[in-house]
């Protein structure tokens, strides 16, 4: 894929459906299932909630690693995830795989602060990342990321560049 076709792609969210659409160039391309968070929408930080509206793809990270390698603070730690590895760290949030790490675009909703304080998607380290592939999708359990399937992830990172629009809707 071109970089021109990678900067006419478009990512909706739609909390709802807990589905991620890919379009390119307007058309539809691929529906991925996904999981958003377990407290709801929101923008605050601290909140743990998935926050709405206008985003773009500020930054991707770990294109070179193998599937199901962990990141923790956006860098890949070496290991790759296993029920063992899990295991031995009940308490991790598993970021694996790819990092797609948004920033939002509206200012005072989802960008900079409100009367409410801190309410920034790019300083609140919200993703579009991988997951182990146990947990199931289709029912929000995040902490206020985007999880999808490892090989969902994957394909989609190869799709899409810096830059691209992501809107976030609740239904």
């Amino acid at each position: 894929m071109t970089d021109n076709q990678k900067l006419a792609s478009e990512l909706l969210i739609n909390i709802a459906e807990q589905i991620l659409i890919l379009y390119q160039q307007g058309i539809e391309v691929c529906r991925y299932g996904i999981s958003t968070a377990k407290n709801g929408i929101g923008s605050q930080q601290d909140s743990g909630c998935t926050p709405l509206g206008a985003h773009i793809i500020a930054q991707k990270i770990g294109g070179s690693q193998p599937i199901s390698s962990v990141f923790v603070g956006r860098v890949p730690t070496g290991e790759i995830y296993s029920a063992t590895l899990d295991a031995q760290n009940p308490e991790r949030d598993w970021i694996l795989s790819r990092i797609l790490w948004l920033a939002g675009l509206e200012e005072g909703s989802n960008k900079g602060c409100n009367n409410q304080g801190g309410c920034d998607t790019y300083q609140r380290y919200i993703y579009i990342h991988g997951t182990p592939d146990n947990q199931p999708m289709g029912i929000p359990r995040s902490h206020g990321c985007v999880r999808m399937r490892n090989q969902d992830i994957i394909e989609l990172f190869a799709q899409v560049g810096e830059g691209t629009p992501v809107t976030i809707v609740a239904d």
